[in-house]
């Protein structure tokens, strides 16, 4: 692919001849940006499937149905504060610096990102919701931000002129919108604008508001065919990590079995939204928790029959939380359109990445694998967009940040990794030179979870993984691992057979190392935190 010619930032170049933007430059695009947090692509009706045909989610359709719908779009590195990063940047993970959760003093916030590009283009910008990087925002007019994840119920928010956190009451996704809407009436009209809209939904641990509380109480969604999948072709990345339903997935926690905490003040997950709730929602809460809660444990559920309680509980509670989320986006929609904003405005809604809605036993990200590394895209914008448009190509999280300059008339700067997504616009095809396959790389080990390091290339039918570190893990007893998976996705898209070393694949093997080769070498990725040799480490401890 010639990224270069795509990466040409001269609007006319970039934009399809006639349009009215073309036309009208005068007329600057306004943008926003909504963002969840671990939004899964399956719990979107628009998307299909059989979680959300119980569970739909009517906005995010909306919005899909006035513009296109990518069914291919991924994340480089699937863990939130990269991807936040990533966005801002337009970069890869080790390029930006930000490849883990915590704070890595490579991205300091001092760094070029398209807010401060679209900032110095005369563009009003703002930022509000989750941040959850290390630095204060730079390159917004405006921002208001949650303290690092944010909590659901009563959370804090700082701003530029208020940096101390301060406790607002409510509900997370109904005050993140009304900041958002509250902003658009101040604004200065007589400037474009780009708001980021970055919700705190639907992250662990899945508090629902308490109106939804009950809701889907009655459906039994079906579960994943890969519930209870063994692992037996796969590396031991999948054996060692710690994301489970079955061991991970916690009963006070995650599941709000509050009958089982022994300590009604002990700091823990669970208490730090339950404490948070006033006496009136706190009674309320229990009142529809406990009857539930005591019913299962009369039970004695053990073994399978306890992960399937503990999957619909998890999966009721995920959707509960997307139905607030789904409320707020379309909330923000109305006025959009109520205001005459709609036609001149790109809306982009997306997640920081994807997320296990019990595939293979899994809550979380972080793996490669398609339910963590895939994303939800949906983007409206009438002026170039047909409606119902399906995009099949391959895109990422680094093409926002160059798509949003190329709609603005900025020229993106050279060291952008990411190209517009303009071309696939107006039919969801993409020329002839678009890219063919993806990079990924993950960092974060030993970290929660327990997920290995590990990169790979993907392209349209394939995905190639290599799962390699020194090992230790949490509790220093992970040991080193050098392993290859393959997966044919047309064949097999729920990864359950792992072909690496089928002869039938040798040629698709040594086809995709030399582009994995290829690409790490393009990027100039540094090996040197996961190289090590597995053999002489094998016979070092043989010895004794």
């Amino acid at each position: 692919m010639n990224h270069k010619l795509l990466m040409i930032p001269m609007t006319a170049t970039l934009l399809p001849a006639g349009t009215a933007l073309a036309q009208k430059k005068a007329e600057k695009v306004n943008i926003v940006h909504i963002m969840s947090d671990d939004h899964s692509y399956q719990t979107i009706s628009a998307y299909g499937g059989p979680i959300s045909k119980l569970a739909p989610t009517p906005n995010i359709d909306r919005l899909a149905a006035r513009g296109a719908l990518f069914t291919r779009a991924y994340v480089e590195n699937s863990i939130s504060s990269p991807s936040r990063a990533t966005l801002l940047t337009g970069k890869y993970s080790h390029m930006h610096g930000q490849i883990k959760l915590g704070r890595t003093p490579a991205f300091n916030g001092d760094q070029m990102t398209f807010p401060k590009l679209l900032q110095q283009a005369g563009y009003q910008t703002a930022i509000i919701g989750k941040w959850h990087l290390w630095s204060k925002p730079q390159g917004f007019d405006y921002y208001k931000i949650l303290n690092g994840q944010g909590t659901y119920y009563h959370p804090e928010f700082s701003t530029k002129e208020h940096p101390e956190f301060v406790r607002e009451e409510g509900y997370v996704a109904d005050i993140v919108t009304n900041d958002a809407i509250d902003w658009l009436e101040h604004r200065d009209r007589e400037k474009p604008f780009c708001l980021l809209v970055h919700h705190k939904s639907v992250h662990r641990n899945w508090f629902p508001e308490l109106k939804y509380a009950r809701l889907y109480e009655e459906v039994t969604f079906p579960e994943p065919e890969t519930l209870f999948d063994d692992y037996s072709t796969r590396s031991d990345a999948a054996r060692t990590q710690q994301m489970t339903i079955e061991r991970e997935m916690k009963m006070v926690d995650d599941c709000k079995v509050y009958e089982l905490l022994e300590n009604k003040q002990a700091k823990n997950n669970f208490n730090e939204e339950f404490l948070r709730m006033t006496s009136e929602e706190q009674a309320r809460f229990m009142e529809i928790y406990g009857p539930l809660n005591e019913e299962m444990l009369a039970a004695d559920l053990k073994g399978k029959d306890l992960v399937r309680w503990k999957y619909q509980r998890y999966i009721k509670d995920y959707v509960r939380c997307v139905k607030s989320l789904d409320d707020e986006i379309g909330r923000l929609m109305d006025y959009l359109d109520k205001n005459g904003l709609s036609e001149n405005t790109i809306i982009v809604y997306t997640s920081d990445q994807g997320f296990y809605m019990g595939e293979h036993n899994w809550f979380d990200k972080r793996f490669m694998y398609e339910e963590s590394f895939r994303t939800p895209l949906v983007i409206s914008y009438p002026k170039l967009i047909t409606p119902g448009t399906v995009c099949d190509e391959l895109v990422q999280n680094i093409d926002y940040a160059p798509t949003f300059l190329a709609l603005a008339g900025v020229e993106i700067p050279a060291d952008v990794c990411g190209v517009p997504l303009t071309p696939l616009f107006e039919t969801g095809k993409a020329p002839a030179d678009w890219r063919d396959e993806l990079y990924y790389h993950y960092y974060d080990y030993p970290a929660i979870h327990n997920v290995r390091r590990h990169d790979g290339i993907l392209t349209r039918d394939y995905k190639l993984i290599h799962f390699k570190d020194q090992g230790g893990g949490n509790k220093g007893t992970d040991l080193p691992i050098d392993s290859w998976e393959l997966y044919d996705l047309k064949a097999d898209p729920m990864e359950i057979n792992n072909v690496y070393s089928d002869p039938l694949y040798a040629g698709i093997v040594a086809d995709l190392k030399k582009r994995l080769a290829d690409k790490r070498a393009e990027l100039k990725i540094e090996q040197s935190e996961s190289t090590f040799d597995l053999e002489a480490w094998k016979r070092k401890a043989q010895k004794k």
